[in-house]
């Protein structure tokens, strides 16, 4: 057990979440739903990595949503920051020595199908990892051998779709292409990855999915739609575009996992 550990579990005070979600731009309102909450920054844990990307907090919350214990990772650390794949490994272990069962990631992305404009939310239902990049190289031992088929779990899939239809908000679902940024994609590069059959991408969550299944975590994930791909408007993308479009669908994820998660309470 890390020290990291042992600080978050004295921060529990008797909470057992069996729910962890990486949230990323956009869905910080999610954080104001929790009841009781306590914030935990990266920096006051050894060991847990600290991004520089505007937009993302870097802190643990721990309280509950909806009567369901939930912990949430504020903010991740990318690759394209320190060229570290697996620089969530720690984090992610961590949450699973604390009995973390499912994962619920969250990204921002761009989007590649004229159907699915900004401000929309698609549920990933598989992923192409473009960069070629695994946070798993290195492992020495045969875990690093993780199968892939059923990454993004159907169950947790299912609750995620029942939970937009009952609130009547449009779920798509589709594909995401890992690319490692920080640079965005260029317009030939976009009009591969249609070829190839992605329907979004974006810059994270696909080491953070590998991470999870190789520790057994239970996974599902969804992505705020804050653009259209490069070429397909004409316009220049920009991290500034990014942050000011993720609040719009970010508060819909948000709506979106709150009635899902408060599902768990009749599993």
């Amino acid at each position: 057990m890390s020290v990291a550990f042992d600080v978050l579990a004295g921060k529990l005070g008797g909470l057992s979440p069996r729910v962890g979600i990486v949230l990323g731009s956009g869905l910080g309102s999610l954080v104001g739903e929790m009841k009781d909450a306590q914030r935990i920054p990266y920096q006051d844990l050894p060991g847990f990595p600290v991004s520089a990307v505007s937009g993302h907090a870097g802190e643990v919350v721990t309280g509950s949503l909806d009567g369901v214990p939930v912990l949430m990772l504020s903010g991740r650390v990318h690759f394209y920051e320190k060229g570290d794949a697996g620089a969530m490994r720690l984090p992610i272990e961590v949450l699973r020595q604390l009995g973390i069962e499912t994962l619920i990631l969250t990204n921002s992305a761009g989007s590649l199908r004229d159907d699915m404009p900004p401000g929309s939310v698609m549920q990933i239902s598989d992923h192409i990892n473009y960069s070629g990049m695994n946070p798993l190289i290195g492992e020495e031992s045969d875990r690093r051998f993780v199968g892939m088929t059923s990454a993004y779990d159907p169950s947790l899939a299912d609750r995620m779709r029942k939970a937009a239809e009952k609130l009547g908000i449009p779920l798509s679902q589709g594909v995401y292409m890992w690319f490692s940024g920080p640079s965005f994609e260029t317009p030939a590069e976009i009009r591969m990855a249609r070829i190839l059959g992605a329907d979004a991408v974006g810059m994270s969550t696909v080491p953070e999915v590998i991470i999870a299944r190789m520790l057994g975590l239970r996974v599902a994930a969804a992505s705020v739609i804050t653009n259209y791909g490069a070429g397909m408007t004409g316009g220049e993308l920009s991290h500034e575009e990014t942050k000011n479009m993720a609040p719009l669908g970010g508060a819909r994820l948000a709506a979106i996992l709150k009635e899902m998660i408060a599902g768990e309470r009749e599993q």
